[in-house]
């Protein structure tokens, strides 16, 4: 393994009790003074278990291998943010951690993973970078969303839905497909769709969107289609075909779609593996997602994998690079049903194989717009810049409720993203 004199990022963390709850954690390993290479790596992360556990399968490899033990710590995806948080005031965070993004809080206590990602197929156009250039975090797995169905009621009511590129549907051929099922079947709701931008951001790209991109100036600003589409998902929020309860009340889309009651759900690939184990009461499906102006779909990293500083972070720093090995990594992604983060691999997942084929089929048509969204998303990141809240969802919550007009839903979260954001450097 290489260690170059700047392969390491060294720069003291400071934080104030004003930043975050002065709740520490004890026993979290990497911060201790007393931290021995003997005892276990604590790997942070979130739903390792609703992913068939492939994170403890390769840990329980390590271990066989070199003797090593790496703890894997799975946590609440709603708690996992605090936690790490709250770790990085006590001085105690753990040795790694697979997080939703990098916070900057802790930004500056972790590793320049840049010597396992050079020369490699890591897909890097998806990690973290500091102001140099350094590879700060590695994309644990690739995520994109997509549309599943009750393929029990499409059978039932005897309506076709896309087994082939071909036979795409367009987002009126796919409403009224699912209204036929609908009627046929006496099912309550034809869509539900994950409270989140990341499902939204697809739906728009969809109808044409641009999303919401700076100037030069940091003013941001959006095309005509963001209008066409936020109007197009108002109209379909309406008790009937979605339940309002989702987006207004924050109704759990996944248990609605998990009771049979509900023809399709708009989610992501993260859910193949739920599926599989989970529903039982009716055959479901993965299918290709409709099309308006454009087809597309919303994807990028899943989750960053990280190594923090500290007295593991050299054990850390040789297990993430034995983890991404490519005969350890095709593992992992085959055990936890992962779209692969590293380009060329054969993976042969156990089962649903035809589901992951669609996602990288959607995934390779969308367009440009897709990824350079995420580059610029990135390009904030690396900058330790954020907005308060999700200004996408949270104004379009208040239009889908009445609140407001989607000519101010769009000024408002223009508005929000000018000042929050501002200009790229």
């Amino acid at each position: 393994m290489k260690h170059s004199a700047k392969s390491r990022v060294r720069i003291s963390l400071a934080l104030t009790a004003a930043t975050m709850t002065a709740v520490a954690l004890t026993g979290c390993g990497s911060g201790d003074a007393g931290g021995a290479s003997d005892e276990p790596i604590q790997f942070f992360l979130s739903g390792d278990a609703n992913q068939g556990g492939g994170y403890a399968h390769m840990a329980e490899k390590y271990e066989e291998e070199t003797g090593v033990k790496v703890e894997i710590v799975d946590i609440a995806n709603e708690d996992l943010t605090t936690k790490l948080r709250n770790a990085a005031q006590a001085n105690d965070l753990p040795a790694i951690g697979r997080v939703g993004a990098v916070d900057p809080v802790w930004r500056d206590a972790i590793v320049d993973l840049s010597d396992i990602a050079d020369g490699s197929d890591i897909r890097t156009e998806l990690s973290d970078k500091d102001e140099d250039g350094n590879v700060i975090s590695l994309p644990s797995d690739i995520t994109a969303v997509g549309m599943f169905i009750n393929k029990s009621l499409f059978d039932e009511a005897g309506v076709a839905y896309p087994t082939s590129e071909d036979d795409i549907w367009t987002w009126d051929e796919y409403v009224a497909a699912v209204k036929e099922v609908q009627e046929k079947t006496g099912t309550t709701y034809g869509m539900v769709m994950d409270k989140s931008s990341h499902r939204l951001k697809s739906f728009l790209y969809e109808f044409g969107s641009d999303y919401f991109q700076p100037d030069d100036s940091g003013e941001f600003s959006t095309n005509d289609e963001t209008k066409v589409a936020l109007e197009y998902f108002n109209s379909l929020n309406d008790d009937s075909f979605m339940p309002r309860s989702v987006w207004l009340s924050d109704a759990d889309p996944n248990a609605l779609f998990k009771s049979g009651d509900v023809v399709s759900y708009l989610s992501g690939s993260w859910q193949i593996a739920d599926f599989a184990v989970n529903i039982a009461d009716f055959d479901w499906a993965s299918v290709y997602l409709p099309t308006g102006e454009e087809r597309a779909t919303n994807y990028g990293n899943a989750a960053s994998v990280v190594v923090f500083e500290g007295p593991q972070q050299e054990a850390a720093y040789d297990f993430i690079e034995w983890l991404y090995e490519p005969e350890n990594y095709t593992e992992l992604s085959e055990t936890s049903s992962f779209i692969p983060a590293i380009d060329g691999l054969d993976i042969t997942y156990a089962s649903d194989g035809e589901a992951f084929d669609i996602y990288n089929q959607d995934i390779a048509a969308s367009p440009e717009i897709v990824g350079d969204i995420k580059a610029m998303e990135l390009k904030y990141g690396a900058q330790g810049v954020t907005t308060e809240g999700d200004p996408v969802r949270d104004e379009t919550v208040k239009y889908l409720a009445g609140e407001q007009d989607v000519d101010t839903t769009i000024d408002n979260i223009n508005a929000l993203f000018t000042d929050q954001l501002g200009a790229l450097e």
